[in-house]
């Protein structure tokens, strides 16, 4: 009979029924009581209110009965913890039962059952199952400790459960190691104590390779990623590895076959470049990878953008197989985009000709962003082989005469960029791009089309009027045109001053008067300033040679890209970012990078062995934990560190206090500074004959440009970098011995520093400062070391600044932003807290998408939202550039009834998002509201709104 009769509507005083037969004697009543209230649970209904009764229905041999209680019971447990607290003697009981299936069944749910009360008395159980006769029974407690972890992660370490997992790996049933690996790596993720405890040697390797070939295809992935996590100790391990995991490339799974070319793609890296079997392998790689292209779309595009990771690393493997990635008629278009830029990506000149008329083929496609990525794929294809150049360029030309608008735009955008690679080889077809000036509507093409216009002026007899045209809707044109548009008239002015003086000037007007965009005011400023002092300075600087654009500008950084090599067949090869990017929680993630590559082998033995390299693992910014310091427990943090018992000998000879020695870059005169061997020009660029443009003075200065650059004498306010607050006093001399300590936060290319000033107020001379940062909420600790120029003699003053980073242990604070520090010198070891500004905590990566803000604020609940007023008055632009400076990012703006509403996003180095609304109504004080889903930090970003926009 169907179980559909058991989601039937809800009749009037059912409980009371179902209470009735839960209570009746005769089992299948009992069975069908269950059965009825577990389809209640499923579809939402609230059946809590029977928890007693169904508990008691524990106490049965019936296997049908006892799962639809365990059922129950993971689902109400937790809303009913005292209750719950019943069923612990039955699970017990059922951990000792002659059948393997009920003792499996007990610990699996005591495992899933969340309640701390419940867990304390999970231990005893769960430790029998461990060692448990049955195979079934220990891979189910082996996943249960993972869970268990989850829960109480003290518990787990201090039970000793971690080892009795380490013994299982030498279980003789490969699904039990199976399950060992899968929670110990999961269990390594977050506790640095089990990934001390998994860290594999040679022994559990070979382990767990016999257990390898036996596995269910799942348990083959939990052991393959377990493995890529070894570092072998010699070259004949790592190919006795290999040669091992090989056979899994033949494996019907496709999440095999990826997990297997992870372990060879690590092991690869042991391999010196010149051994015969690397190349072998690297030939066995390439028909499995070509298998996986076969499958469904969706297999197909995850294959694809791991491929493209190995062929950034490794091009070899698939040199012979482009065809493979050619793209067919009825492939999605993520999969065909996939497709073509791993053609680009393995485009020699061998392939060249095939690749290029296949591209072209692909220009007369149908799907509009498809074309544009083939024609961008032509332009690549001239810049990476050059020997193809020439025929791109054809190629390009013959799309142009299409006369498809997006096609054309695409054209002009790339040949832009073939200019930049090859100067002054193809600049004759540029008469052929400006017949189409008309029909370029796209900003990136327009922009690109005015810089082949202003670099190429003094080839273009009508460059002053194409230019001039331009110019007319410069206020409505995009950023990028304008900004592009200003630099090629400054360029052509610098070539043929005489025919241009009224040109630049209208186009320097609107950029520094007209516009409110702060990037073109200031570049629009500085030619002022360039072309109004020193014209040769301008021509050298506006005019330099450029340097040639790099073959394959889209690749990965080397460094993020032996990560992802890390974590091919994981989400993070997909989205070819690093988990830490993406993976919130309250636990860190592990970093974990590829290890130097191997030298050639030399022809000669060495007698000692070296000891292996372990893959580097770093902890990422975490969301806070809370915690409790205790004054013991920050003292044994602090003097935790490695420091010499005696500071060094102080010397007191005369010490150069850097490599700069005392030039001040400020004051300095520059005018003398002979740069790239060409002497300083005073004269005008009009010495080429004629009157000197603009009525040049023979100073070479343009009066019309110098006589008030900025339209009012000092009234000039441009971005600043981020904001700096004042020093403060860190350290009493009193507290010290004689050493006051003060200090600020700064960022600086987007790092943290910690700019101190040392005043020595003893009578003695001090030196050997080290510094030591105690855990805190942010993870921060110190990147570089704490170098102070010494001795620091009696009442002399020096500067130290300490780099810090993120990603270290978690300790909540209280306050969060609270820095506690230690300090030691010759003369002692000396303890002070920091209190951290609030926006020095801002990660740069804050700005949320415009959907994502509207539905992470809908999200959020109004008892989360703080608003308060401020005494800042200013224009909600000014607002928005300095915020936007300190890495609070606009969102989007509005106008309503004379005020301005500004939405904003912002986010700190340990990925707690916090959004904000503020509303700037005209001539009076701004107000803010924040949320966020972290409640605790809403304090500190309303100090960070304060300090930024009142300093």
């Amino acid at each position: 009979m169907s179980d559909s009769k058991y989601f039937s509507t809800t009749k009037k005083g059912e409980l009371a029924e179902l209470k009735a037969d839960l209570n009746d004697p005769k089992k299948e009543k009992k069975k069908e009581a269950v059965k009825k209230i577990i389809a209640s649970m499923t579809v939402g209904k609230d059946v809590s209110s029977l928890f007693a009764d169904v508990v008691n229905c524990m106490q049965t041999d019936n296997l049908e009965l006892k799962k639809l209680v365990y059922l129950y019971l993971m689902n109400y447990a937790k809303s009913q913890p005292d209750l719950a607290i019943l069923a612990v003697n039955t699970f017990a009981k059922d951990c000792e039962d002659p059948n393997p299936l009920i003792r499996a069944l007990a610990v699996r749910t005591m495992g899933c059952i969340r309640v701390d009360k419940i867990t304390e008395y999970l231990c005893e159980p769960l430790r029998k199952c461990l060692k448990d006769d049955d195979p079934y029974v220990r891979k189910t407690a082996a996943v249960c400790v993972a869970k268990l972890h989850d829960i109480n992660s003290m518990l787990v370490e201090d039970q000793g459960f971690l080892d009795l997992l380490k013994d299982l790996l030498s279980d003789s049933v490969p699904m039990v190691v199976a399950n060992a690996v899968a929670a110990l790596t999961e269990i390594s993720e977050t506790s640095p104590t089990a990934a001390a405890v998994n860290e594999l040697d040679s022994t559990t390797v070979n382990k767990l390779l016999t257990a390898l070939n036996e596995c269910t295809e799942w348990g083959q992935v939990f052991i393959l990623d377990a493995l890529s996590t070894y570092s072998p100790s010699a070259e004949r391990e790592a190919q006795s590895i290999c040669e091992r995991v090989t056979p899994r490339l033949s494996h019907a799974n496709a999440a095999v076959v990826l997990s297997a070319v992870k372990v060879l793609m690590k092991l690869m890296e042991l391999l010196p470049a010149d051994n015969t079997f690397l190349q072998n392998l690297q030939k066995k790689l390439a028909p499995p990878l070509v298998t996986l292209l076969s499958s469904e779309a969706e297999v197909q595009f995850v294959a694809l953008r791991n491929i493209n990771l190995i062929v950034q690393k490794r091009p070899d493997i698939l040199k012979d197989d482009i065809k493979v990635f050619f793209v067919k008629y009825n492939d999605p278009i993520y999969v065909k985009l996939e497709k073509l830029d791993i053609m680009i990506r393995l485009a020699t000149e061998g392939n060249i000709a095939t690749v290029l008329s296949e591209l072209k083929e692909y220009s007369t496609e149908v799907d509009v962003d498809f074309v544009r990525k083939s024609v961008r794929a032509i332009g690549r294809c001239a810049i990476k082989v050059e020997s193809s150049a020439e025929r791109c360029v054809s190629t390009l030309l013959e799309l142009i005469q299409t006369k498809l608008s997006y096609v054309m735009q695409e054209a002009i955008i790339v040949i832009k960029d073939i200019f930049r690679k090859y100067p002054n080889k193809y600049e004759s077809i540029i008469s052929t791009l400006c017949e189409n000036l008309d029909s370029l509507d796209e900003p990136e093409a327009r922009a690109s089309m005015i810089w082949i216009l202003g670099e190429y002026a003094e080839r273009i007899d009508n460059a002053d009027e194409l230019l001039n045209s331009f110019l007319e809707g410069f206020p409505d044109e995009d950023t990028q045109v304008q900004l592009q548009l200003l630099t090629a008239i400054v360029k052509l002015f610098l070539k043929r001053p005489t025919e241009t003086q009224t040109l630049v000037q209208s186009v320097l007007s609107l950029a520094t008067q007209d516009s409110d965009n702060p990037d073109l005011r200031d570049r629009g400023y500085i030619y002022w300033r360039l072309l109004s002092t020193d014209p040769a300075a301008a021509k050298d600087v506006v005019l330099a040679e450029k340097p040639l654009i790099a073959e394959e500008t889209d690749l990965l950084e080397p460094t993020l890209l032996d990560e992802l090599i890390c974590h091919i067949s994981s989400l993070a090869s997909v989205y070819h970012k690093p988990p830490t990017s993406f993976v919130e929680g309250k636990a860190p993630v592990r970093r974990i990078t590829l290890q130097p590559r191997a030298e050639p082998s030399s022809s000669f033995e060495t007698t000692e062995e070296q000891p292996p390299a372990q893959p580097t693992v770093s902890a990422a910014p975490t969301v806070i934990q809370p915690a409790t310091a205790t004054s013991d427990s920050l003292i044994g943090d602090l003097l935790s560190l490695d420091l010499p018992s005696t500071a060094p000998p102080i010397s007191y000879g005369n010490q150069p206090t850097g490599g700069l020695g005392d030039l001040d870059f400020l004051t300095e005169d520059l005018g003398g500074l002979n740069v790239g061997g060409v002497a300083p020009v005073a004269a005008p660029l009009g010495g080429l004959g004629g009157a000197p443009p603009f009525g040049m003075a023979t100073g070479g200065v343009i009066p019309g440009l110098s006589q008030d650059l900025f339209g009012l004498q000092g009234s000039l306010t441009t971005a600043g970098g981020p904001v700096v607050l004042p020093n403060e006093v860190w350290l009493q001399a009193a507290q010290s011995k004689g050493l006051e300590v003060s200090g600020t936060f700064s960022l600086k290319q987007g790092a943290i520093n910690m700019d101190m000033t040392f005043t020595n107020r003893a009578l003695q001379a001090m030196g050997g400062f080290e510094i030591q940062f105690n855990k805190n909420s942010f993870g921060l600790y110190q990147n570089s070391a704490l170098t102070v120029p010494t001795p620091l003699h009696p009442n002399q003053t020096n500067r130290g600044t300490v780099l810090i980073a993120v990603g270290g242990q978690v300790l909540r604070q209280n306050p969060l932003n609270l820095l506690q520090v230690a300090l030691k010198n010759n003369v002692g070891v000396f303890y002070f807290s920091i209190n951290v500004p609030p926006h020095i905590l801002l990660s740069t990566d804050g700005k949320m998408d415009k959907k994502v803000f509207l539905a992470t604020w809908r999200d959020i609940p109004a008892s989360n939202e703080v608003t308060t007023s401020t005494d800042i008055v200013m224009s909600s632009d000014a607002m928005v550039q300095k915020l936007e400076v300190n890495n609070i990012f606009l969102i989007a703006k509005k106008t309503v009834d004379q005020q301005d509403l500004l939405y904003m996003s912002l986010k700190f180095v340990n990925n707690i998002w916090t959004l904000a609304e503020v509303k700037v109504p005209h001539g009076s004080a701004a107000q803010l509201a924040i949320k966020s889903t972290v409640q605790d930090v809403v304090q500190l970003v309303l100090q960070a709104f304060q300090d930024i926009l009142s300093n």
